[in-house]
């Protein structure tokens, strides 16, 4: 059976924007985000939208799914399952493949195996309870559940009580949920080396704190987004906020956002390879392969499901 979308997943740094919107140029497709933050409007540049990649050798790529959302706004797994399965069908009436291309690992194992979803709502008495913990005594408790989680983004302590609200809930209801197909997928990978990675994303820091990522915070907290709101986000927009309120300086800024995204795609790769122990085969190629040898490698799987 030939696949019905291709999904291109790699950590950050990796060059997946890139290479997606090159072979969606040449097969003629669109694009499908995967990215949990890249929903927002206004979160460009700590996001990382890349946008400029999007138009590819003067042609402008059809891409979905981001800047759907208003910053401050929580998003969820179960939106982004929601949503992805209306942009899906509309593209499926075309005769292109579409290509999903992420790194958020748990939104891409969501739509290829059509987990069962939850649409869960707060629960004010647990997050009392978890108040008073910190972010490692929160993990602790969130790894003690045998739920699929993702935790490669789970970066403040609003995050992780959130996480362990939806552990929570799910553990205890009977899910009553619109039901979606498994998708057959061929799925790329892109490996970067751990030394250059770490290399990529202390220049692309640089880079865009130059490019005015602090000025995008400001901007957003000037829009009246809470600054609790930002932080929940992480990353980025966690530490930049923190500084811009005065609560760390620069450097530490610039230092603690530095480990943190070193950690953050760590993590990443962490998850996907425990996809492939789940059952996903995940074709890798070197991150520094040519646009021009990864079309063709994705083109010779294609070929193979041809005969």
């Amino acid at each position: 059976m030939n696949p019905e979308i291709i999904a291109i997943l790699g950590p950050t740094a990796s060059g997946k924007t890139l290479f997606a919107a090159a072979l969606s140029a040449d097969m003629n497709t669109e694009i499908i985000s995967a990215d949990s933050r890249q929903v927002y409007r206004g979160m460009d540049i700590g996001t990382g939208k890349d946008l400029e990649d999007y138009n590819y050798n003067g042609r402008k790529i059809p891409y979905h799914l981001i800047d759907i959302r208003d910053a401050g706004e929580k998003y969820n797994l179960f939106e982004y399952q929601q949503d992805f399965a209306a942009v899906f069908s509309r593209l499926k009436q075309k005769e292109a493949i579409p290509i999903l291309c992420g790194g958020t690992g748990l939104y891409i194992e969501a739509v290829l195996k059509a987990y069962r979803l939850l649409a869960v709502p707060e629960n004010p008495e647990l997050r009392k309870i978890l108040s008073s913990k910190s972010l490692e005594e929160l993990e602790l408790i969130l790894s003690s559940y045998k739920i699929l989680h993702n935790n490669s983004d789970i970066d403040s302590a609003k995050r992780a009580v959130r996480a362990i609200e939806i552990e929570e809930y799910s553990a205890k209801q009977d899910p009553k949920v619109q039901c979606f197909e498994p998708l057959n997928s061929l799925i790329v990978g892109i490996n970067i080396e751990r030394e250059e990675r770490r290399s990529k994303i202390s220049r692309r820091l640089k880079a865009r704190l130059k490019e005015g990522m602090i000025e995008e915070v400001e901007a957003l907290l000037k829009q009246g987004i809470n600054a609790q709101d930002l932080i929940y986000y992480g990353l980025e927009y966690k530490f930049i906020t923190m500084y811009v309120c005065g609560e760390i300086t620069f450097q530490q800024m610039f230092d603690q956002l530095e480990v943190a995204i070193h950690q953050f795609a760590k993590r990443q790769m962490t998850w996907f390879r425990g996809m492939e122990r789940r059952g996903f085969e995940i074709h890798w190629v070197p991150a520094e392969m040519c646009i021009e040898e990864k079309i063709s490698f994705v083109k010779t799987k294609l070929e193979k499901y041809d005969t």
